[in-house]
């Protein structure tokens, strides 16, 4: 111990560390400061997760085009612990997440970002939004089909943006299509220009968490008024504060290690995401989700009213993003204790609720084609031969059970179509057949006029009186 306290005091001397740390780590805090305030220092825990674990794997990723996807294939099945880092990375971004999703959440329910604590709500704002920023653009890096679609998706949505859609696809590309440029562009956001901005804004949050203290549990009776908080604070730091090491910061190391090994037991437990079949933007039978923790946006994009879309998607981010930058402005004085602010405790409830029912919807994307689907069995179809059973086949060829079911056998992103034959006529089926519809392609030209008549057939015969003779009778 005393060549180790030699040691410090060497390093102590020359860059005089103790009077930059010991204020930092000592400053009081109140003592009533529970284990709902270490979710912050938690993430921060996840954010170093994500940076050593980012930098080895960057030692051997290879930011190119034709040489990504085989080097993460490298990684995950050759590299030593290759493996265990890709999914102690993919894990600890979704503790990440979660983390900081859970103490924005107490900072909102304890109405921490009342004065004078504005401009940390907004720093905390803008890590999260980072934190998000982080999560897309490291899947694009996987350079998988999955993740080349995805950014296509979102090009394409902002594309949609009046005025400057044109200019912020392009951007997001890198180019006029999805390349070698998009995945520089990408790696460069992910590894570089997030994480500093990620760093800087850290510094700033702690500081002000320095400057103005860490607010205290919320009482009933006790509003926050500017002309008299500080000086309120004071003295209860002054009557009831401990330093917040060792006394408080047990609780943030306990809470950070344990949160460090269960990621590192999911990682060994569940190992990375498999990735899908290398890039190649000319096939459309894919289908594109993001990361569990973006699913929420990607179901309720699909489940919003066609012809809305374009509203939501320019005016639904801004508007939530612009609110959660203003909530500390709304009301900075007033009431802290959720229990006299009914209004904050139902928002958290809603915003929980869509986000976890819209994550299960996502997560199922009953709208995405099901290109999994098998051919509908012969028992279903009622005919082993003639046009129906043709039609049956055509049905299978042409891919129409990929977007609708049948008994249970199919995609859903298209109407049902097990009685299709007691709505639609034949004359009904082959015109939109032919012409197409919402979301529907259009197959003239692209089947043939005695294909067209047995899969019209088939679809005629989807009826529940058809269906509902005995086999002998069947024609």
């Amino acid at each position: 111990m005393s060549l180790l306290k030699r040691i410090w005091a060497w390093i102590d001397d020359r860059t005089g560390a103790s009077e930059t740390l010991g204020p930092m780590m000592t400053h009081p805090v109140p003592r009533k400061s529970t284990w709902a305030y270490v979710f912050g220092s938690a993430t921060l825990f996840a954010f170093i997760i994500q940076v050593a674990s980012g930098v080895v794997l960057a030692m051997a990723y290879v930011p190119s085009a034709g040489q990504a996807y085989e080097s993460l294939q490298y990684i995950t099945h050759q590299a030593f612990l290759g493996s265990f880092l890709r999914a102690l990375h993919y894990f600890g971004a979704s503790a990440m997440v979660v983390l900081i999703g859970c103490h924005t959440i107490r900072v909102f329910l304890y109405a921490s970002y009342k004065y004078p604590r504005e401009v940390s709500w907004i720093s905390g704002v803008v890590l999260l939004g980072l934190t998000m920023g982080m999560g897309f653009t490291g899947q694009l890096l996987r350079w998988d089909q999955n993740g080349v679609w995805s950014v296509i998706v979102c090009a394409e949505m902002m594309g949609r943006i009046p005025f400057i859609g044109e200019h912020v696809a392009h951007f997001v590309m890198a180019g006029e299509t999805i390349g070698g440029a998009t995945l520089s562009r990408f790696f460069s956001f992910h590894v570089f220009a997030i994480p500093a901005l990620i760093f800087g804004f850290i510094g700033v949050h702690v500081w002000l968490v320095l400057r103005n203290g860490i607010s205290e549990p919320p009482e009933k009776g006790r509003p926050v008024d500017p002309k008299t908080y500080r000086r309120q604070y004071q003295d209860l730091i002054h009557r009831d504060g401990v330093p917040f090491w060792p006394d408080a910061a047990w609780r943030d190391a306990l809470f950070g290690v344990a949160m460090v090994s269960v990621v590192a037991v999911l990682a060994v437990a569940f190992g990375p995401p498999e990735l899908t079949n290398p890039p190649d933007p000319s096939l459309i039978n894919a289908d594109p989700r993001p990361d569990w923790y973006l699913l929420w946006y990607f179901a309720l994009l699909a489940l919003l009213p066609h012809g809305t879309e374009d509203y939501f998607l320019i005016w639904g981010p801004a508007i939530a993003g612009l609110w959660l930058l203003l909530v500390p402005f709304i009301r900075p004085y007033g009431e802290r204790h959720p229990a006299r602010r009914p209004w904050s405790v139902a928002i958290v409830m809603v915003v929980v609720i869509m986000i976890g029912v819209l994550g299960v919807e996502g997560d199922r994307s009953p709208w995405s084609p099901d290109f999994d689907a098998q051919p509908l069995p012969a028992s279903l179809v009622g005919q082993t031969d003639g046009p129906i059973a043709r039609g049956a086949q055509v049905w299978h060829d042409k891919g129409c059970e990929y977007c609708h079911d049948i008994s249970g056998h199919g995609g859903h992103r298209g109407p049902e179509l097990t009685w299709i034959g007691d709505k639609l006529s034949e004359d009904e089926l082959t015109l939109r057949i032919i012409n197409g519809g919402y979301n529907m392609p259009a197959f003239a030209g692209n089947i043939s006029h005695d294909q067209l008549t047995d899969l019209v057939e088939f679809l005629a015969s989807r009826k529940h009186a058809y269906h509902a003779r005995p086999k002998e009778q069947t024609p």
